[in-house]
């Protein structure tokens, strides 16, 4: 197997669609550790992928006015069980634009790989991106992912940006954002991940409302089981008037794992609000005891329950 079939099978296992990276109407990179297996542009979209020592370097701009039809397919991985790789990216929306990136990070075989990313966004004026990120790791944790961004969003711009790391071993995350809102503009963090094992999670979301009106949601789901520990940091700072901004956390814990949710909120105008509710427990035993009547076994009615939070 080549290493791009390899890719595309992992790329499968992180919930991704090969086939689309074959559709010439459909803007795609792929990347495998530091090799630029392929990409695709689509009107309206510029890529600039740049090969380095441990990595790649991108860029990803979409024209003025440009309205990006269909999701665009970003896929980085590790195929060996060792590894490093280093992503450096520059995403610019001009303004007025639109478009949905579909990113899948897989590493099936990781038993020692580490993959950090460097973002910076930019989102112009009425732009909108839409920013989905799910992650595969394999069964054995031996993983550590550290994402970072900082973001701009300027006056009537919006961020939708999820992540997802449901599928195989955390092994160790650590993700920071950063996110500049004005006047106008929205900003929507949603993560959803599930810590198993020895997992260890540690997450930081910042966002400021620095212009009039901003509006902006931090939300996270969070499972530990096992001994996995979790850290959840959600920051919110309604800096303008009427600037608006809500942080929504729940954990859950089984076993002997561990977890912590720190909301904070900030206001430095009058006419600002911002708001936030944490909660932390353990899976309701009702729940379980239903789907175990109906013929689950302990573990697999657990699991099930977990799904349904996440999903």
């Amino acid at each position: 197997m080549n290493d791009y079939e390899a890719i595309l099978k992992a790329y499968e296992l992180a919930g991704g669609d090969p086939s689309s990276l074959q559709f010439p109407q459909v803007g795609s990179l792929v990347v495998e550790e530091n090799k630029i297996l392929s990409f695709n542009e689509v009107e309206g979209l510029v890529m600039e992928p740049e090969r380095t020592q441990r990595g790649v370097k991108a860029k990803i701009v979409v024209k003025e006015s440009c309205k990006i039809k269909n999701p665009v397919h970003l896929c980085f991985g590790v195929i060996p069980e060792e590894g490093t790789q280093e992503i450096i990216m520059e995403i610019i929306l001009e303004d007025n634009s639109y478009v949905k990136l579909l990113a899948h990070c897989t590493f099936p075989n990781a038993v020692r790989v580490k993959h950090t990313m460097q973002a910076e966004i930019k989102i112009g004026k009425g732009a909108h991106l839409s920013y989905e990120e799910a992650h595969y790791h394999g069964p054995s944790g031996g993983i550590e992912v550290i994402p970072r961004a900082k973001v701009s969003i300027s006056s009537g711009g919006r961020l939708t940006n999820s992540f997802s790391l449901i599928k195989g071993r955390v092994g160790i995350l650590d993700l920071d954002y950063d996110v500049q809102v004005e006047r106008e503009g929205i900003a929507e963090l949603i993560a959803k991940i599930y810590g198993r094992g020895e997992d260890r999670i540690k997450i930081v979301e910042k966002v400021s409302l620095n212009g009039e009106n901003a509006r902006s949601l931090i939300k996270s789901r969070i499972v530990v089981i096992d001994r996995a520990q979790s850290k959840v940091i959600g920051e919110t700072y309604g800096n303008a008037p009427g600037a608006r901004g809500h942080v929504d956390c729940m954990e859950i814990v089984e076993g002997k794992a561990k977890a912590q949710a720190i909301p904070k909120v900030s206001v430095a105008h009058s006419q600002a609000k911002v708001t936030h509710e944490a909660a932390i427990g353990r899976i309701d035993k009702r729940q379980l005891e239903t789907l175990m009547a109906r013929g689950l076994e302990e573990s697999e009615a657990v699991d099930t329950v977990i799904k349904g939070i996440l999903r």
